[in-house]
């Protein structure tokens, strides 16, 4: 375990044993207890992409999330966006997990409640949160969200989440409020139906998400090289700029991190040799469920354009994309900070011309000509200084695309944190 790891669990350790210690307080009727209460922050999110290949039927499935901050309640938002047919919840509940497994930590469970019901039909396209319940939680705690589905259903999913989730077996019913994990028999890497976690937090002072494709989702975060084992599943750059936060930043000055990448989408829509299965899923088209409707959102790391050079748009498109995007979030006061976009071997000539012209608007003419709030430099960190059109060696996986947990941690290390705070709620 690396000192970084080391550390960030230690810390979240020795907060969490200490809330759950202590009674959380009850709910009220003010801001904090408001849908939109500003002491409310989206601390985890998976945006779904589509159905799940296989159905579930009569199944508990229990997700596991890495929150990036804690509070004294949490609610959840399940998703049903891409299915023709209602998604009925029969129960639902959070709870502490243990070590990340199926195994929850005794006395932590809490039944869910959608608006005052155990249960929940979630209409075609449709989403519902969870009423806020009480549940002391601390900076990387692993909440286990456990959803019960009674009949039979193919449910939304984000395809990857790198690391596990847990099913039970088909047919064998509600096992939302088991502590151990045994019956939870089945793996998947997808997540399913859960989509977004908040928690009640007032110290925390907004949100960061990280919007773009596989590079902010998480490709390349498993990966430590030849005959290595990861400490922690949870080493995409965003895990560790959240680690980064807890530590570094302010009590007073805290920020969450939510990561809403899905890989192998586009910034813009009209990239022509990009596959039919992403269409829909561009920047601009799910910008408003994926960013927008998340809690206590202050910034956000626009990082997008790698696919879309390769699915052959041009410099110009990508950079209308941006435009589009920087200007609704700038709109709602959201602050956005731009990655120019990165390298990749596989770029022909004339790709790389177009990767010039977007990193000459991201850099060149102050901060996005004027249209976003700051720029951090990815490209920079993991290019090769000899080959600068190709990821220096080090951090490449050998898909000439993503990086390795060292490009990741290399990436989370140079983003500026008063940056990040600049955007905070005072």
């Amino acid at each position: 375990m690396n000192l970084l790891t080391k550390t960030a669990t230690t810390t979240a350790a020795a907060l969490l044993l200490a809330s759950l210690t202590t009674s959380a307080p009850a709910l009220g009727s003010g801001s904090g207890g408001a849908p939109g209460g500003r002491a409310w922050h989206t601390v985890w999110a998976q945006s779904q992409q589509g159905l799940a290949t296989a159905p579930l039927t009569d199944q508990t499935v229990r997700s596991i999330a890495r929150l990036s901050q804690g509070g004294d309640a949490v609610r959840v938002r399940v998703q049903n966006q891409f299915s023709d047919t209602p998604l009925t919840i029969g129960r639902g509940a959070v709870a502490v997990s243990d070590d990340g497994g199926p195994a929850i930590h005794p006395g932590t469970t809490r039944v869910l409640a959608f608006g005052g019901h155990r249960g929940v039909t979630v209409p075609a396209h449709g989403e519902v949160w969870s009423d806020p319940i009480p549940l002391a939680t601390a900076p990387q705690t692993d909440l286990a969200v456990s959803l019960h589905v009674p009949g039979t259903v193919r449910p939304g999913e984000h395809s990857v989440s790198w690391r596990r989730n847990y099913l039970t077996a088909p047919g064998s019913g509600d096992h939302v409020g088991d502590t151990g994990g045994a019956a939870y028999t089945q793996r998947t890497h997808a997540t399913y139906m859960v989509s977004a976690v908040d928690v009640r937090n007032p110290r925390v002072k907004g949100t960061i998400v990280a919007y773009g494709s596989s590079v902010v989702d998480g490709a390349g975060s498993v990966d430590c090289g030849s005959g290595c084992t990861p400490s922690s599943p949870e080493n995409r750059w965003t895990d560790v700029l959240a680690r980064r936060i807890t530590r570094e930043l302010p009590a007073d000055r805290q920020l969450a991190v939510a990561n809403a990448g899905v890989n192998g989408t586009t910034a813009s829509a009209d990239c022509p040799d990009h596959p039919p299965e992403f269409a829909g899923l561009d920047a601009g088209a799910r910008l408003e469920r994926d960013v927008l409707a998340l809690h206590g959102v202050t910034g956000v790391i626009l990082f997008y354009g790698t696919n879309d050079l390769q699915s052959g748009c041009t410099g110009e498109q990508v950079v209308t994309a941006y435009r589009d995007v920087l200007a609704r979030l700038r709109r709602v006061g959201v602050e956005v900070y731009v990655v120019p976009v990165t390298p990749r071997p596989i770029y022909t000539d004339q790709m790389n011309r177009y990767r010039w012209d977007v990193g000459t608007y991201v850099r060149d003419q102050g901060a996005c000509d004027g249209e976003c709030d700051g720029v951090i430099d990815f490209d920079h960190v993991i290019k090769d200084p000899v080959a600068p059109n190709s990821i220096n060696e080090k951090y490449a996986v050998g898909d000439g695309i993503h990086v390795n947990i060292a490009g990741h941690r290399a990436e989370a290390e140079t983003v500026s944190l008063p940056l990040l705070a600049s955007s905070a709620r005072h």
